[in-house]
């Protein structure tokens, strides 16, 4: 089988879960599967695959803008014209060549596969597209797509909901976690203090100010507690946030650490706090299980459905409640082991052969 990967996410955005996604089916096709990628941007890291084929459109940093959109589309729409796909898999729902996946491949005529990973920008709309856009270019590939996969359960009642779609076009593939506890045991440096951490975007929707909020409680009661930040580094309202708090001692920044430190900072914390508003999936939850720590998060969309009975779960709307976990966890080292036993046992629900799988099953379905 021939399956096209449109590559815009890999213009977007490095190091998110949906890169991830994809390095994950990708490199868990059969060895006869011949996927191929289309892309603009020559200096990411790409998945792996005997038979993989990158199609790199050059040019960008050298023609004029308006010569280069022409040609980029002239590039993309010949590559998938002679590679005689079976399918093609978008990476996003907009084309790598800046237009809307429906026309993009209208004149093409291969089945579509979508990915549905949330429903961010229609449950958030001031906050996170206020001029539509994105909602535009998700409905134009919903559209176009003869197959919908979506990453939870939540994620397939949310599309239904908002977009109408047939349920028998859509099929249920959860994500799994790539790293785990075995990779936990090198020479990265944790901090010695006692430590909760926080993986992940910070964006509206995932809820750190009240995070930020709930921790300083919880340092004036147990001054020694530190808070490990992993991703992006902080923006000047988060500065000021911290600094407001007085928290500019007990958090420490870890700017996209790599698997295996992440793995342990995972490991040696007391917990991971993830209060997010609303998950498509919640991928850190999942690698905290699988690291050997305590999962506190949100009690709503899919995280009850990832992290099952083996964390807890908490209103993400209530300060103080997010408090009182946090003392209480500090506190109940017993409780905390039950907790990451019955994570490890949750964690082996999920994994990426299982999510590649079901993943091709699509694929044969609408194949040609």
């Amino acid at each position: 089988m021939r399956i096209l990967y449109d590559g815009q996410i890999y213009s977007i955005c490095r190091n998110r879960g949906i890169n991830r996604y994809f390095q994950n089916i990708i490199q868990n096709l059969p060895s006869e599967f011949t996927p191929a990628i289309t892309t603009n941007d020559g200096s990411n890291s790409y998945p792996v695959h005997s038979n993989l084929k990158l199609y790199y459109c050059s040019g960008k940093e050298t023609l004029p803008k308006d010569i280069y959109s022409w040609y980029e589309k002239v590039y993309f729409r010949t590559v998938a014209l002679l590679g005689q796909f079976n399918i093609v898999h978008p990476t996003y729902y907009m084309s790598v060549a800046r237009c809307a996946l429906s026309s993009y491949h209208s004149r093409l005529r291969y089945p579509v596969v979508l990915t549905v990973h949330d429903l961010f920008p229609e449950i958030f709309p001031e906050q996170l597209d206020p001029s539509g856009q994105q909602r535009f270019f998700k409905q134009e590939a919903i559209l176009a797509a003869q197959a919908i996969i979506c990453v939870s359960e939540n994620t397939k009642r949310d599309l239904i909901k908002y977009y109408s779609i047939p349920e028998q076009r859509i099929k249920v593939t959860h994500l799994a976690s790539s790293i785990d506890a075995t990779l936990s045991y090198g020479a990265e440096s944790v901090p010695s203090n006692p430590y909760y951490i926080y993986v992940g975007g910070r964006e509206f929707h995932k809820n750190f100010d009240r995070c930020l909020q709930a921790f300083a409680k919880a340092v004036s009661i147990q001054p020694d507690l530190f808070l490990c930040v992993a991703g992006a580094p902080f923006k000047l309202n988060e500065q000021k946030l911290i600094a407001e708090l007085g928290l500019e001692q007990q958090i420490l920044h870890y700017e996209y650490p790599s698997d295996n430190h992440l793995a342990k900072l995972y490991r040696c914390s007391i917990g991971l706090i993830y209060p997010s508003l609303y998950e498509g999936f919640g991928i850190p939850p999942l690698e905290a299980m699988s690291c050997g720590t305590a999962v506190i998060t949100s009690n709503n969309s899919s995280l009850p459905e990832v992290v099952g009975n083996a964390g807890i779960m908490f209103d993400p709307a209530s300060t103080a409640d997010l408090t009182e976990i946090l003392l209480w966890l500090l506190d109940c080292p017993i409780e905390r082991e039950c907790l990451i036993k019955k994570g490890y046992e949750r964690a082996k629900l999920f994994s990426w052969e299982e999510t590649a799988a079901k993943t091709i099953e699509v694929y044969a379905s609408v194949a040609e």
